[in-house]
């Protein structure tokens, strides 16, 4: 490290002479840091380009699912009884649902209080040891036994090991994590326990749901259960069109594609109604349309934006100098054009045009093309290609075969032939290709530098940049070198005058 001497001899501030001399020689390296900030803007602009396309991709994955054009919608004469679900493959009609018996789940609890005194009541937190002569029957080592029953019929048994150190609610714990389909606890107002099983359902028609060994008297006498006592759980119980009789173990049973969710017993029969819904095929095309217009306006406003090559990125010492709302607008016009002209997203945009408009193979007269279905390339030039909706036609035309407006999305053609795909798929291609290039070139938040062109070129940057301020470190350095060696002379010239004036004075 170079010694620094004060001008002290010359009466001259060193510093600021150095300071002086090094902004000079630094204009290079400001230039190196204006054009890594460049080119890191233009990074950041591009994934910005891709995160939309993302987005737009997503919506057309989901463009490419049947479903999003045929779905069905259910109603119900009597929603606080029964309400229903249709999947896109039930059947258009009315059904009429009659419902006798609600499923429920086989419960059981306590039959006295499990404290002996009430006026001092147990603390399901503390440790049984604790709290010895509180409870009617005092706690032992040893494990329990539960059993349960499947909808198989079969036992599933699971042991609970029990210790005078647990808690109350600690055990229970081990019971509701034991795999065996109970939920248990404790409540305090009345001082009991309660089981009852997970499922709704009648699993044991001979004998308790909720079984147990009683050769270990936790269950009943600490928690008082008696399993004679338990209410076994009940299976729903209806009638389909008024001829079908059906047992289920649960409130939710599917018939015929429809989901049906029970919610009490009725005393004459309600009816489900199962229609086409073309308002939500409707709503989804509508979506993507519109996320479409989104995303080509964002991109071509980023390739047609104007470049002001006047405005370079601001370094930090202009900052210095400048308010924050003079600095934003500086950098509003900094980083505009930094996509310009871009080749990747102009050629995957003109893509997609052709993609929409490409007639497919093999359609249904009148739903061969996007035009058909009242979707047509705005007349306005300054629009760049966004789409235009007669909504009354859309809607129509969905109503009329929805089959036929999936297919014209959907269609699983050649991937080689894009005339034999659907425009979903053909999308899906297209946006993808496009964001491959775009992550050559920008990468992903996720990549190392090495990983796109971008990268490497900072990578690049860094290391000049780097090389560079070792340079003016050096040239720093030779500066005070000199201006210290010029202070010693001058000081050396000062001791020898007033040496001289010295033998001169005597």
């Amino acid at each position: 490290m170079v010694t620094r001497i004060s001008g002290l001899a010359s009466g001259m501030d060193i510093d600021q002479l150095v300071s002086d001399m090094m902004k000079a020689q630094k204009v290079p390296l400001d230039k190196m840091k204006q054009q890594k900030q460049w080119t890191e803007w233009q990074r950041d602009s591009y994934r910005d380009m891709n995160t939309k396309l993302n987005e737009l991709l997503t919506m057309a994955r989901d463009m490419n699912y049947q479903k999003t054009y045929i779905s069905k919608k259910t109603t119900s004469s009597n929603e606080g009884a029964i309400t229903a679900i249709a999947s896109p493959n039930a059947s258009k009609g009315t059904y009429s649902i009659k419902i006798d018996q609600l499923a429920s789940s086989a419960i059981n609890s306590s039959q006295t209080s499990l404290s002996k005194d009430v006026t001092n009541k147990i603390d399901p937190n503390k440790s049984f040891a604790d709290q010895a002569g509180l409870f009617n029957k005092d706690v032992t080592d040893g494990d329990f036994k539960l059993i349960t029953y499947g909808k198989d019929g079969n036992a599933k048994e699971v042991t609970i090991p029990l210790s005078t150190e647990d808690t109350l609610n600690g055990v229970l714990n081990k019971i509701n994590n034991s795999g065996a389909g109970i939920r248990a606890f404790y409540d305090s107002a009345s001082d009991k326990v309660v089981m009852e099983r997970t499922e709704t359902g009648d699993f044991n028609k001979n004998g308790s749901e909720i079984d147990f060994d009683i050769s270990n008297p936790f269950l009943s006498n600490v928690l008082q259960l008696d399993k004679t006592k338990e209410q076994g759980g009940t299976n729903a119980k209806f009638i389909y069109n008024n001829a079908l009789q059906v047992e289920t173990t649960s409130n939710q049973y599917t018939i015929n594609g429809i989901q049906l969710n029970f919610k009490n017993v009725t005393s004459s029969a309600e009816t489900i109604t199962v229609e086409t819904d073309t308002d939500s095929a409707f709503d989804n095309v509508m979506k993507f349309v519109n996320k479409y217009n989104e995303v080509i306006e964002a991109i071509n406003g980023k390739i047609d934006e104007k470049r002001y090559r006047d405005y370079a990125p601001l370094s930090d010492d202009q900052k210095k100098d400048m308010k924050d709302k003079d600095i934003e607008l500086w950098e509003a016009k900094a980083k505009s054009g930094l996509l310009r002209g871009d080749t990747s997203l102009s050629s995957g945009l003109n893509t997609m045009r052709s993609d929409f408009y490409a007639p497919l193979v093999g359609a249904l007269k009148g739903f061969s093309q996007l035009s058909d279905l009242g979707i047509t390339t705005s007349s306005n030039y300054l629009d760049n290609g966004k789409l235009v909706v007669d909504e009354s036609k859309l809607r129509s035309k969905v109503a009329e075969n929805p089959d036929a407006v999936a297919h014209l999305f959907t269609a699983d053609g050649d991937k080689k032939t894009k005339s034999t795909m659907g425009i979903a798929d053909r999308l899906i291609q297209t946006i993808g290709n496009t964001i491959s290039k775009v992550e050559e070139k920008a990468g992903k938040t996720t990549w190392t530098n090495q990983k796109f062109s971008l990268g490497r070129t900072l990578d690049t940057m860094n290391k000049q940049i780097d090389s560079f301020q070792d340079r003016l470190t050096q040239m720093e350095n030779r500066y005070y070198s000199q201006f210290t060696a010029m202070e010693k002379a001058i000081q050396r010239a000062n001791q020898q005058s007033a040496y001289i004036t010295q033998q001169f004075s005597g």
